[in-house]
C-alpha cells in the first residue's frame, strides 16, 4: 500500500495519521502526529489460538529519549526497563482496548507504541491510545473499536480538551476518558476536591470529545481498512454445557452464596473438583479429553459468572448477603507499629491494608527523568500486594504494572490534600501492605494511608477514604453495587473506584468489561460513592479526629535557615568540606537549595541547634552599629585585633582604644581581654573597623594631643599575623602607608 494521509485539527492543534509507509509487516501500523509529538503505534496477532485460559493481550508505551533530544540517564546510556510513567501509560491504553474484542478471543495480540518525537504541550499518551487503536481498527485483527481518549483539565470553571503543560500548571483536574462512539469505557483522576458534578460534567465532555476522534478514525478505516480475519474464538460444546448444567448448577448455586470468602472457595473448588473428577474418569481414553476437560472447566466457570449475576439482578441478594448499597464491616487503627513515623492499619472486611509513613529531607525526593523536563518528585506512595494476602502462593518480587498503577492510584487520592513544601518541608513516603484481600484492597490502602498521615502529625488538609463501585448489566437492567468484594469484581462488568473528602474527589478509576457505560450509570455510582465515603469518613475521623500536632519522636526534625545566596558557596566549601565537616560533627543532614533556604534534619534538636549556630556564624557578616563582647587575639604596633565570628576579626586601631593617647596597646588590651567593641567601619572589600572607647564615657574635657585622634587608617588583614612585618619604632601618629605596607605584603 502506498502511503496515504489523513488530517484533521484536533483540541486547537493538528492531528496527522499517516499509514503505508512504515512498519508494513505488521497486521496494522499508523504514525500519529499530533502538534510536534510523533508516535509510530503497530499491532500484530498471533496465527494460532493460544492456550492461556484468558485473552493475551499486551500493550506497551516506549519512550525513547532522543524524542525529547535528551541522553538516557545510567551507566549504559540507553533505554532500559519502562519507566513508571510509560507502564501507568501502558495500563491507561490496554483499559479501554481490552473490552473491545469477543468473549473466548485468544489469539495472542501485541500492541506497540513508540514516541518518536515530543512535544509536552501536545499529549503523548493519548496520540498513542488513538494509534493504538487505528492501528487494530485497519489491521485484519477482529477489534469491536474504535476506541479513543482525551485529558480533560479544568480551570477558571471551564473545561480544557487535551491541555497544554501551561494549562495543566494552573488546573484542578487531571482527567483521562477514553471511550467509544456511544459510551465511556475508562476514568482514570486526580482532582482538588472537586463534587461529583463537576467530575460528571468533565467525563461528558471528554466524552463529546473522543466522538470526534472515533468519527475520523472511522473515515480512514474506511480508506484503508483490511478485511478482519477470521478466527476461532473458545467456545464449549452446547450439548456438553446443557448436561453439566442439569446435573450440577443447583449444588454450584448453593455453593456461591456461603457468605465467607475461604469456606465459599473452599466448597466451591470441591464441586467443580468433583466434576472434573467425573468427566475425567468418564473420557480417559478418548484421544479428545484435554479439550474436554478444558471445556468442563470453563462451563463451570461459566455457570459460576452466571450465578453470582442472578442472584444480583433478580434476587438482590450478593454472595455474602449484603444489600447491594453496604459496607462491609469497617475497623480503624493507627500506631500499629513503634519506632516507625506513623501507621494506619484500615480493614473492611477481609480486606486490610497497613499503611507506613516515613518522612525525610527534601534531599530524598525522588529525581524523575523522562521525556518531560526533569523534576523531584516529593510524595511517593508505593502498593504491595503478597500473595499471602489471598492465601495462595505464586510470584514474589519487584512490583507489577498492577502494583504500581495502584500505587499510583492512591499517590493521586491523597496528594491532593497534602501540605505544601513551605508549610510542611520534608519527603512523603508511604508504603501499604495489603495484608488481606477480597476486593478494593487499592482503596483500603488509601483509607489506611490518611490514617498513618494523621497519626503521624502530617498536617493533611482533611482526611481521604476510597470506595470500589461494581456494575452488572443484562444490557436492559443493571444494579449499582457499594463496595465490591472479589467475586464481584471478578464476575461483574465495571470496578468504579471513587477517592475523597467531605468537600470532593481527588481521584477517579474505572475499568469496565462492557463496551461502555451510560451518563446514568456514572450519576448513579457517583452519588452512592459519596454516600459510601462519607460512612468510612465517619470511621476514621472516630478513630483519629485530626492530624497529631506533634510528629513521632523517631521522625527527623527540621529547622531552616535563610542565607544570602552569595554565601551558599562559603556553607558547602570547596568539595563540600565545609558541609561535610557539620554534618560530621553533629549528625545532622543538611539540604541547600538554590534560593539559600538552608533546612538541617535531625531526630535530635540539640543536634540542630549546633549546626544552625555553625552556619549561621559562617555566613554572619558584621554591621556598622552593632556591639559585640569578644575576645583580643593579636596586637599590633598600630592596634588590636578582635575576633568577631567564623572567620571574621576587626580591628580596633590605637586611636579608638581609649579616649586618653595610648602609647603602647598593651597599656590597654593584651590577648586573650574579653573586651566590647562597636562595629564603626566596614569598607568596600568587607575589612571590618571597631572602637572600644566609642562604648565608654567621654570625659568632659581632654587635653589637645592626648587623644590619638580620628581614625584614618585603612582596613587592614585580620586573619593571618604572618601577613603582617614588624615595624620598627611605633608610629606617633597613625602612618597610612606605613600600615599599608604591614598588612599587603
Amino acid at each position: 500500500m502506498a502511503k496515504q494521509t489523513f488530517e484533521m485539527t484536533f483540541a486547537g492543534r493538528p492531528l496527522v495519521v499517516e499509514v503505508g509507509q512504515v512498519a508494513k509487516q505488521a497486521n496494522g501500523a499508523v504514525v500519529v502526529r499530533y502538534g510536534d509529538t510523533t508516535v509510530l503505534s503497530t499491532a500484530v496477532m498471533s496465527k494460532k489460538m493460544a492456550t492461556a485460559d484468558f485473552f493475551p493481550l499486551q500493550v506497551n508505551y516506549e519512550e525513547k529519549m532522543y524524542a525529547a533530544g535528551k541522553f538516557p540517564g545510567g551507566f549504559n546510556k540507553r533505554e532500559g526497563r519502562p519507566s513508571t510513567d510509560a507502564t501507568l501509560t501502558a495500563r491507561l491504553i490496554d483499559r479501554p482496548i481490552r473490552p473491545m474484542f469477543a468473549e473466548g478471543f485468544r489469539n495472542e495480540v501485541q500492541v506497540i507504541n513508540t514516541v518518536l518525537s515530543y512535544d509536552e504541550n501536545a499529549s503523548a499518551p493519548m496520540a498513542a491510545m488513538f494509534g493504538s487503536s487505528l492501528a487494530l481498527s485497519i489491521s485484519d485483527i477482529p477489534f469491536n473499536g474504535p476506541i479513543a481518549g482525551v485529558q480533560v483539565a479544568y480551570a477558571a470553571e471551564d473545561f480544557i480538551i487535551n491541555p497544554s503543560a501551561a494549562d495543566k500548571e494552573v488546573s484542578h483536574l487531571d482527567l483521562t476518558v477514553a471511550g467509544t462512539k456511544e459510551a465511556i469505557n475508562m476514568v482514570e483522576s486526580g482532582a482538588q476536591e472537586l463534587s461529583e458534578d463537576i467530575m460528571l460534567q468533565a467525563l461528558l465532555k471528554g466524552h463529546e470529545a473522543i466522538q470526534e476522534l472515533v468519527d475520523f478514525q472511522n473515515y480512514i478505516v474506511a480508506a484503508v481498512g483490511k478485511e478482519k480475519a477470521e478466527v476461532e474464538l473458545l467456545q464449549v460444546d452446547a450439548d456438553l454445557k446443557a448436561e453439566i448444567e442439569t446435573a450440577y448448577y443447583d449444588q454450584l448455586a448453593k455453593a456461591v452464596q456461603v457468605e465467607e470468602k475461604l469456606a465459599r472457595e473452599a466448597v466451591t473448588q470441591a464441586v467443580k473438583e468433583e466434576v472434573l473428577a467425573s468427566y475425567q474418569e468418564r473420557f480417559a481414553e478418548d484421544d479428545d479429553k484435554d479439550t474436554i476437560l478444558r471445556d468442563v472447566a470453563e462451563i463451570l466457570e461459566q455457570m459460576e459468572h452466571a450465578e453470582v449475576r442472578r442472584l444480583i439482578t433478580e434476587d438482590k441478594v450478593r454472595p455474602d448477603g449484603r444489600r447491594v448499597d453496604e459496607i462491609r464491616p469497617l475497623d480503624a487503627e493507627i500506631d500499629f507499629l513503634p519506632k516507625v513515623h506513623g501507621s494506619g492499619l484500615f480493614t473492611r472486611g477481609q480486606t486490610q491494608a497497613l499503611s507506613v509513613l516515613t518522612l525525610a529531607p527534601m534531599s530524598d525526593t525522588q529525581l524523575v527523568d523522562g521525556l518531560d523536563p526533569e523534576y523531584k518528585k516529593r510524595f511517593l506512595h508505593h502498593y504491595n500486594f503478597p500473595q499471602y494476602s489471598v492465601g495462595e502462593t505464586g510470584r514474589y518480587g519487584a512490583p507489577g504494572r498492577r502494583e504500581i498503577g495502584h500505587g499510583a492510584l492512591g499517590e493521586r487520592a491523597l496528594a491532593q490534600v497534602l501540605p505544601s513544601v513551605e508549610e510542611f518541608p520534608y519527603a512523603i513516603r508511604l508504603v501499604a501492605e495489603v495484608l488481606e484481600s477480597n476486593g478494593s484492597s487499592s482503596q483500603a490502602s488509601i483509607c489506611a494511608g490518611t490514617l498513618a498521615l494523621m497519626a503521624g502529625g502530617v498536617p493533611i488538609k482533611a482526611p481521604v477514604a476510597g470506595i470500589a463501585m461494581g456494575l452488572i448489566s443484562d444490557g436492559t437492567n443493571y444494579t449499582v453495587l457499594t463496595d465490591i468484594q472479589g467475586l464481584e469484581d471478578h464476575f461483574g462488568d465495571m470496578d468504579f473506584k471513587v477517592a475523597g473528602t467531605r468537600q470532593g474527589i481527588t481521584a477517579l478509576q474505572m475499568d469496565i468489561k462492557i463496551s461502555g457505560i451510560t451518563p446514568a450509570i456514572l450519576e448513579e455510582a457517583l452519588a452512592q460513592a459519596k454516600v459510601a465515603r462519607f460512612e468510612i469518613l465517619d470511621v476514621i475521623e472516630s478513630t483519629i479526629a485530626e492530624p497529631r500536632p506533634e510528629l513521632a519522636p523517631t521522625a527527623p526534625k527540621i529547622d531552616s535557615i535563610q542565607i544570602p545566596v552569595d554565601k551558599i558557596k562559603v556553607v558547602i566549601g570547596k568539595g563540600g568540606e565545609t558541609i561535610d565537616k557539620i554534618i560530621a560533627e553533629t549528625g545532622v543532614t543538611i539540604d541547600i537549595d538554590e534560593e539559600g533556604l538552608v533546612q538541617i534534619f535531625s531526630s535530635d534538636q540539640d543536634a540542630i541547634d549546633r549546626a544552625k549556630t555553625i552556619i549561621s556564624d559562617l555566613v554572619r557578616e558584621a554591621k556598622v552599629g552593632e556591639v559585640y563582647t569578644v575576645p583580643v587575639v593579636r596586637i599590633e604596633k598600630f592596634g588590636a585585633f578582635v575576633h568577631l565570628f567564623n572567620k571574621t576579626d576587626a580591628l580596633v586601631h590605637i586611636s579608638e582604644l581609649s579616649w586618653k593617647r595610648t602609647e603602647h596597646v598593651e597599656d590597654v588590651v593584651k590577648v586573650g581581654d574579653m573586651v566590647t567593641v562597636k562595629i564603626i567601619k566596614i569598607d568596600e572589600k568587607g575589612r571590618v573597623d571597631a572602637s572600644i572607647k566609642t562604648l565608654l564615657p567621654k570625659p568632659e574635657k581632654i587635653e589637645d594631643g592626648e587623644n590619638g585622634g580620628e581614625s584614618r587608617h585603612r582596613r587592614r588583614s585580620h586573619h593571618k599575623p604572618r601577613h603582617h612585618k614588624e615595624s620598627g619604632e611605633a608610629p606617633k601618629k597613625f602612618d597610612q602607608s606605613e600600615t599599608k605596607e604591614q598588612t599587603e605584603e
